[in-house]
């Protein structure tokens, strides 16, 4: 069969092949925004906290977590492609990748307080068996807490909606956050800050109202109940003059006078809401630095050591407790993370770094060029850990002239000048 009618048979078009049409087809559930999506409550989404609360999830779903197999020393020996693994660096669920799956984790923990990541679709009954693989992970909200179970309110992706279950404690990872006292107590300097925040824009909220703040005084004393008429006809007939004139211009006899009350009051709200920030950011371990992208390689090893490793740890380990079995890791199964530590190295020190890897036979050329941003080399000795700056025959020559070879060391090795 030519190839052109085998395509035009085989082929497919989102808008011509629409059998049944799903224009006329029950989808479930309809929703105008992203159903699933972390909603942040408390008041955090109306203050500068979310984008703290962005910046550090966004590079804890930086770290590549795995499901690795160690040895007896617990050094990394290989990965497990298992469907935790693939949940967790390639699809963790319908709607979310591993690295979006990580960061719902964290916005979620800063939020709440404390998260559950649930397996929702796995090969075996976690009630009845250890033995089972995870196929999809959702973040869940803890809404009731019992001494061996939780309930938790999770998406569903059947029916479009989220469904509150009870679920067992053994198999749901149950994430608390490590920064709890600094973000989620009441009295802690984020939910201070938060309130100040909130008074801040109630304020901003008043001020930009449009309202006058005006004060009328009549020439005459109001007591009696007649008084009192004639002035409140009198506000409204300013109101009325001010409201139907293009300029906002009204008229008032000579006899009246007026005081304007909406003046700035300095109440020093905005030196305490710096100082609560800057206390934030040293508790923390973040700088405005980090925040505009601007930090050192020292302030970012700070950032990452202090703040970022605290979290992925958190997570990581309570996963590989729930997820994994005792025998799973007696076996040597475990979740593990890495950073890239060459993601803060500048291009002009990665020739330098490049060759003392290579020279002290820790990484390989074709290593070397996958961080470069290089395909990899179709050659057996760019995966070698060798020093290329020293004769690779020595070991060889050696070798034949010890098993009675004639020619004596110095005619095989090529030294340099």
């Amino acid at each position: 069969m030519p190839v052109w009618t085998d395509r035009f048979k085989n082929a497919w078009n989102a808008f011509m092949n629409r059998d049944p049409p799903y224009e006329y087809r029950d989808l479930g559930m309809v929703s105008t925004y992203r159903p699933d999506r972390i909603r942040l409550t408390r008041g955090h989404e109306r203050s500068i906290v979310t984008a703290i609360y962005n910046r550090i999830a966004v590079d804890c779903a930086a770290i590549t977590i795995q499901h690795a197999r160690l040895d007896e020393n617990g050094r990394y020996v290989e990965l497990i492609k298992s469907g935790l693994n693939y949940c967790l660096n390639t699809e963790a669920n319908i709607d979310q990748t591993g690295r979006a799956l990580v960061q719902d984790v964290v916005m979620s923990m800063f939020d709440e307080g404390c998260v559950a990541i649930v397996p929702v679709d796995t090969t075996f009954n976690p009630n009845v068996t250890d033995a089972y693989d995870i196929k999809t992970l959702r973040v869940g909200k803890i809404v009731q807490w019992h001494p061996y179970h939780v309930r938790v309110r999770v998406y569903n992706e059947r029916i479009g909606q989220h469904e509150e279950v009870t679920l067992h404690k053994d198999f749901v990872s149950i994430v608390e956050n490590p920064l709890y006292a600094i973000m989620n107590e009441p009295n802690s300097t984020l939910q201070r800050l938060i309130r100040k925040l909130n008074l801040l824009d109630a304020i901003d909220d008043q001020s930009g109202s449009g309202k006058l703040d005006l004060i009328i005084q009549l020439p005459y004393i109001i007591k009696t109940e007649a008084r009192r008429i004639q002035a409140e006809e009198r506000r409204k007939n300013i109101e009325m003059q001010l409201a139907n004139s293009k300029y906002g211009i009204a008229y008032t006899d000579s006899t009246e006078h007026i005081t304007q009350l909406n003046r700035s009051v300095d109440n020093n709200l905005m030196n305490q809401i710096e100082y609560l920030t800057n206390m934030l950011y040293s508790q923390l371990g973040i700088t405005k630095e980090i925040l505009e992208g601007t930090a050192n390689e020292q302030v970012m090893l700070n950032y990452y050591n202090r703040t970022v490793e605290p979290i992925v740890s958190a997570i990581v380990n309570e996963m590989r407790r729930k997820f994994l079995t005792k025998t799973a890791r007696s076996q040597g199964q475990s979740i593990v993370f890495f950073r890239d530590p060459f993601k803060m190295v500048p291009v002009n020190q990665i020739a330098e770094i490049a060759d003392k890897f290579t020279r002290n036979e820790i990484m390989s050329s074709n290593e070397i060029r996958q961080i470069v941003g290089m395909k990899p080399v179709d050659d057996e000795k760019a995966d070698e850990l060798r020093n290329k700056n020293l004769n690779a025959q020595v070991d060889q020559t050696f070798a034949t002239t010890n098993s009675g070879d004639k020619d004596s060391p110095s005619d095989l090795i090529n030294f340099p000048d």
